[in-house]
This record gives C-alpha cells, sequence and structure tokens, in this order.
C-alpha cells in the first residue's frame, strides 16, 4: 500500500466517523508513518488497537525480547529500572510499577516499543504522587530562572487530578515550551494541557 492510499483510507475512515467532525482532522503519510493533526471536541479515552507484522527474519522469543528491554531501560537514563517490571507473552509488552514523574513513564514505553520483535506495549505504569500547585510552580520557576524577561508570576498551573493546565502569557515560544517542560517534570503530573498565550 503506497503512502497515497494509506492517507486515503485513514481520511474515509475519519469521514465515516459519526462522533467527530474530520474537517477539523489532517492526515499525512509519510513512509508508511501516519500523522494525525487537529482536534477534536471531547475525548475520554485514546486506544491503540494496532498490530504489527514482524517479517520471519525479525522473529524473537519472549525471553530474547524481555532481556532486550531490560538492557534498553538499564541503559535509559530517564526510567528509574528499578521501579519498572515487564512481562512478555506472544512478543506484547506490558510495563508495570510505580515513578514519580510522568515523562519517566512515557520514556519507558518509548525505550522498549521500537525493538526488534515487539509487537505493542501496554504501559500499566503509575505516576505518583499526586500533583500539587506548589511542586509545579517550583519547578516552572526553576526552569525559567535563567530567563530574565519572564514574569514567572503570569504563569499559572492549575493541578487536575494527575493535570496541570498552564494559563498566563510569555514573551517567545522558547519560554511556553520551557514552562511546559518544567510543568511535566513536577512530580505526579501525566497529563499537560498547554493554555499560555505568546504576547511578544
Amino acid at each position: 500500500m503506497t503512502d497515497r492510499d494509506l492517507q486515503q483510507h485513514v481520511q474515509n475512515t475519519l469521514d465515516w466517523e459519526p462522533s467527530i467532525d474530520s474537517a477539523d482532522i489532517g492526515v499525512s503519510v509519510e513512509n508508511g508513518v501516519v500523522t494525525l493533526r487537529g482536534h477534536v471536541r471531547t475525548v475520554k479515552a485514546v486506544a491503540h488497537d494496532m498490530t504489527i507484522r514482524v517479517s520471519d527474519g525479525d522473529t524473537r522469543t519472549d525471553g530474547d525480547i524481555a532481556q532486550a528491554i531490560v538492557f534498553a531501560l538499564r541503559w535509559n537514563t530517564t526510567v528509574p529500572e528499578e521501579d519498572v517490571s515487564v512481562s512478555v507473552g506472544d512478543g506484547w509488552v506490558t510495563l508495570k510499577g510505580r515513578v514519580n514523574r510522568g515523562y519517566q513513564r512515557a520514556a519507558a514505553a518509548s525505550a522498549v516499543c521500537d525493538l526488534a520483535g515487539v509487537r505493542g506495549v501496554t504501559n500499566a505504569i503509575t505516576v505518583e504522587p499526586p500533583v500539587s500547585a506548589s511542586g509545579v510552580k517550583s519547578k516552572i520557576e526553576a526552569a525559567l530562572k535563567g530567563t530574565t524577561e519572564v514574569d514567572v508570576r503570569r504563569i499559572n498551573g492549575a493541578p487536575a487530578d494527575s493535570r496541570v493546565i498552564l494559563s498566563g502569557n510569555v514573551h517567545s515560544w522558547f519560554e511556553r515550551d520551557e514552562a511546559r517542560r518544567a510543568a511535566w517534570a513536577a512530580p505526579g503530573v501525566k497529563e499537560v494541557e498547554d493554555q499560555i498565550t505568546v504576547v511578544p
């Protein structure tokens, strides 16, 4: 299937889905990689229900995959390997454990998803402790400390369960990205919603 055929197939699927307005979503495909861009009005969950077929030459036993995952996590400085456990069944990897940061949870899945023989990843790692407003604010202040133009009092980080909603305004896209990265690094954060406005 060519990239153009795949793009048309995805677009047709979106057109037939009554719960979304396909005009709000752009589809691009490059070398078999599908990228969706745009927005939807409400999302309660996202499920990636895909099967990846590997060629016979790439076949690995579950033991081989598990061993490769242990090494991948050990060499990844972002993931606290002692806090993550792994199980592999028929090429499907399940990650479990508890970490302090949302980016650590994401990094664990990212470290293993592209290993040869891995058919899919279920990321059941939990993020603890709960998000605190002061923790988010202090992380943002520390990240932007060296930026003289930023007044951190103009940035608000409101926690909602394990999600942080950033609002306020900054002078540049760089400052906005730094605030988002800092909020993502705060303890207990699983998701960051960025509503910061850039006002040059």
